[in-house]
């Protein structure tokens, strides 16, 4: 579908989503943009050749130019501007998580009855995943045992709102999204238990570390330990009774083309290479595609998400 887009937050983030994979297809334009501070709306907006740049964010959900929304604000300002967007009937778009809660999702479902609201998820659709799909379903190498997925980002610069609780921030969130995605897409997200923990030491009681659980009905266990640190680090582990699959560096710190390897561990050793794609030319054009998994699916990862973190919390 053709895309008349509007950016709430100028942001790097949104420089990657949407303004460089809008480069490479006809039928979407980054019409207009806001931000908290006008003068630095209109400074992105020369930079990124953006023809109309609106004073608040209200404004931009009023232009009827634009019919979907793209939001890249802190964490915990997702959930309000989504609503807002939805009642404004704009498509929306919005960086992962898609919200902080089971309340705040309730608010988007209700809000978004009649509209579209992608949870940007870079990672989603790759063809890895549908290939470990087929590994679980057809048991190849035998049952599925285990997921473990580790991860490690970089320390948040200081200020920002990663390390402010208050704004959504903490290592969780920013990883969640990511691992529900994958295991949404490989096992299903049926699961009977689930458990969180982290010391939650960071800045202003955010947590820098954290460990998740996940429990199936069938005995398949998977798990997360993500942290912050000065290398970067993201990989899965998927267990089976005879071989192990391991993907590793799911998630670079680049942008540009990535070549991805699944290496199957059994009687002997076979390394699967998929093709370089960019995740952020594979977003948008699902988007704009119509390909794109909406609400309905993103529902059950914030649902599941909201109570680990609540777990972890103690409430």
């Amino acid at each position: 579908m053709p895309l008349e887009i509007g950016l709430i937050g100028a942001t790097g983030i949104a420089e990657r989503t949407m303004l460089a994979p809008s480069l490479q297809r006809l039928d979407v334009t980054v019409r207009a943009v806001a931000a908290s501070d006008p003068v630095r709306a209109k400074e992105y907006a020369t930079k990124h050749a953006i023809p109309v740049v609106h004073q608040d964010y209200s404004s931009l959900l009023a232009d009827p130019s634009i019919d979907t929304v793209h939001i890249s604000l802190h964490n915990s300002a997702h959930h309000r501007w989504v609503v807002r967007a939805a009642v404004a009937g704009k498509t929306v778009i919005v960086e992962k998580p898609l919200c902080l809660t089971a309340e705040e999702l309730a608010e988007i479902t209700f809000a978004a009855e009649d509209v579209e609201v992608f949870e940007a998820v870079a990672t989603a659709g790759h063809e890895w995943q549908r290939t470990v799909r087929e590994f679980i379903a057809d048991e190849r190498y035998g049952a599925l045992e285990s997921v473990a997925t580790r991860t490690t980002f970089a320390v948040p610069a200081a200020g920002g709102y990663r390390d402010r609780r208050e704004l959504g921030g903490g290592v969780f969130f920013d990883n969640a999204s990511y691992w529900l995605q994958a295991l949404q897409s490989t096992v299903g997200l049926d699961v009977v238990a689930s458990s969180g923990s982290s010391d939650f030491d960071g800045p202003d009681g955010v947590d820098r570390s954290f460990s998740a659980s996940l429990r199936w009905a069938t005995g398949v266990q998977a798990t997360l330990v993500c942290d912050v640190g000065p290398d970067h680090r993201s990989e899965h582990l998927f267990t089976f009774e005879r071989a192990t699959v391991k993907l590793r560096n799911f998630l670079r710190p680049v942008v540009g083309a990535v070549p991805l390897n699944l290496v199957i561990t059994a009687e002997d050793r076979q390394v699967l290479s998929f093709p370089a794609s960019s995740y952020y030319d594979r977003q948008l054009a699902a988007i704009a595609d119509g390909t794109a998994d909406g609400l309905t699916v993103a529902a059950p990862r914030i649902r599941l998400m909201a109570e680990i973190y609540q777990d972890a919390r103690g409430n």
